[in-house]
């Protein structure tokens, strides 16, 4: 999907990585942290799966590493990876310094919706916006778009995507009820099950799409992948804020 709307809509690898396919893979993540805490009433095995996949994404990167003999991976992509890089730091760096403050915190809250979260929803989107705008005033070269992609029904794709999405949402469900299960089962904690089993499960799409750039020679896309997930990752503690209407849902983990 991602090399079909960089060839018809003229889009730059970076940003379809970081924002499009960074939405897309991290959609499990969406559904099965909302889902951890509003349905099974466990936040920390929410902040687990998204504090989780943030870890394993990077570890993707190694992988990457590794598939690409030739040189390494971050020495051919462009430089502005950095800029990504560094405000999914900040956005992490936010959320742990809340988590960590706990109770302190607890007065900066809009109705039950922490401030925390409330900054690093617009900070991502600011951050994508810019990113945007970069990559419109500076678009990829146009080359022909072989004869799959010009064949190729954009209708049929976005339904192929509904459906995709709709079994998503389903199995996100199903894997947060699986993993309130591992916790009580096994005595383990909620934080450790999410950020373990329920992370590595929901950063398959990931991987997948990683590798597959990488085999496209879209290195450029797959490191966006990564690094747009992980802020679409920490992104996400706002809507799982938003629909756990205890308190702040930064300030409500277990010690």
């Amino acid at each position: 999907m991602g090399m079909l709307l960089l060839r018809r809509q003229g889009w730059g690898r970076i940003w379809i990585g970081l924002v499009l396919l960074a939405a897309i893979t991290s959609a499990p993540e969406l559904v099965t942290g909302v889902s951890s805490a509003v349905l099974v009433g466990l936040p920390d095995l929410a902040m687990g799966t998204l504090f989780g996949s943030c870890l394993f994404n990077l570890a993707i990167l190694a992988l990457l590493d590794i598939l690409h003999r030739r040189t390494p991976v971050l020495s051919e992509v462009r430089l502005r990876h950095i800029a990504s890089a560094g405000m999914g730091i900040l956005l992490i760096a936010i959320a742990g310094g809340s988590i960590f403050a706990g109770e302190r915190l607890s007065g900066l809250a809009l109705g039950w919706v922490g401030v925390p979260s409330i900054i690093i929803l617009i900070l991502y989107l600011v951050a994508m916006w810019r990113m945007f705008r970069l990559e419109h005033n500076h678009p990829p070269p146009l080359n022909n778009a072989t004869p799959q992609y010009q064949q190729g029904s954009m209708k049929a794709l976005y339904f192929r995507f509904a459906l995709v999405a709709a079994a998503v949402i389903g199995a996100g469900i199903w894997v947060s009820f699986i993993g309130d299960e591992i916790t009580q089962t096994y005595t383990w904690s909620a934080s450790f099950v999410g950020s373990l089993f329920l992370a590595i499960i929901t950063s398959m799409p990931e991987l997948v799409v990683a590798i597959a750039a990488l085999r496209l020679g879209a290195l450029d896309m797959a490191v966006a992948n990564i690094l747009g997930s992980n802020m679409f990752d920490i992104a996400i503690i706002f809507p799982v804020d938003l629909f756990y209407p205890r308190c702040p849902v930064l300030i409500s983990l277990r010690r």
